[in-house]
């Protein structure tokens, strides 16, 4: 598709008039004051070329987006046996959500809910000597920037309001299904939460999932081939909370959002997509941001289904 960088302008005027329609993540106050006027979006495509639009060089918290990075972590150390602890099935739940925990025996439903999350780095935390460490190095390999960083503000404020996540690590443990010590593991989790990037750096690092498991550095391998085609379809059914549904319906991509407003999309064999913007829908996904991914994917014609 030609004029790459003009559809994307075109793609953010469109839907620009919704922000002040959403609200940013109060409940982290860290991101509470956020200015919400910022709307950003980039593809990156196999080759390394990278198209942006608007705010996609300022930096934003990935929250949930880490998810992606921490199980693709876990995948080349613990292969599929990672399957037997946690659960590939979309939850229909808030994505902290204790009764369905309760209800299945401490099995988290998918990786990417908090409960699924915090097993994985449960599960990092038994096997890699510096997990946080880890998963910076990978993202400054993968981005090609090697100054990203956590964020230590947003990191104190996820610690501060933890309880709910420690509750869920706690059942998970009475169910034998954790293993480290629960603050050990909070800690990883809000530090992984608070890692800054942006929507450029998003786009170049998720490329190994459009391209079979490479990374833009051909050197390094991420995943095989079959695990990335597992991880897009866990994403495509589970990675937007309890509207994963709807974001399937609406852009067709396997994709995975962040409370700090970020999304990340993938279109298997051609781009990798960050869209950003801080204020979210009733889902806790950014308002704008999956209303700018609907129109590009409209505009590539790039729907998996």
């Amino acid at each position: 598709m030609k004029n790459i960088n003009e559809t994307l302008e075109k793609i953010l005027q469109k839907v620009t008039p919704l922000i002040g329609q959403g609200k940013t993540a109060a409940y982290i106050p860290a991101l509470a004051n956020i200015n919400p006027n910022q709307l950003g979006i980039a593809i990156c495509d196999i080759n390394g070329k990278v198209y942006s639009a608007g705010d996609a060089n300022t930096p934003f918290s990935i929250q949930s987006i880490c998810k992606v990075f921490t199980l693709s972590l876990a995948l080349k150390i613990y292969d599929s046996d990672i399957w037997q602890r946690v659960g590939r099935e979309p939850s229909g739940q808030k994505f902290n959500s204790l009764i369905q925990l309760e209800s299945e025996q401490g099995i988290p439903r998918n990786p990417f809910i908090n409960a699924g999350a915090l097993l994985i780095c449960d599960m990092l935390e038994s096997r890699c000597s510096a997990p946080n460490y880890q998963l910076l190095e990978l993202l400054r390999k993968l981005s090609g920037n090697y100054r990203i960083k956590t964020d230590a503000k947003v990191a104190r404020s996820e610690m501060q309001h933890s309880a709910r996540n420690a509750a869920v690590a706690y059942l998970m443990k009475s169910y034998q299904n954790f293993d480290n010590n629960v603050e050990t593991v909070l800690e990883s989790y809000a530090h992984h939460c608070a890692i800054e990037m942006n929507c450029i750096e998003l786009a170049k690092a998720s490329i190994y999932l459009a391209n079979k498991g490479s990374s833009l550095d051909s050197k390094v391998q991420v995943l095989s081939a079959e695990h990335v085609k597992k991880v897009n379809a866990v994403l495509a059914t589970c990675g937007l909370y309890d509207a994963s549904g709807d974001f399937a319906f609406r852009v067709g991509l396997p994709g995975k959002s962040g409370v700090g407003g970020g999304i990340i999309a993938i279109i298997p064999g051609r781009y990798s997509v960050c869209v950003w913007s801080p204020e979210l829908n009733e889902a806790g996904n950014s308002l704008a941001g999956t209303a700018a991914l609907e129109l590009l994917s409209q505009a590539l014609d790039s729907s998996v289904f």
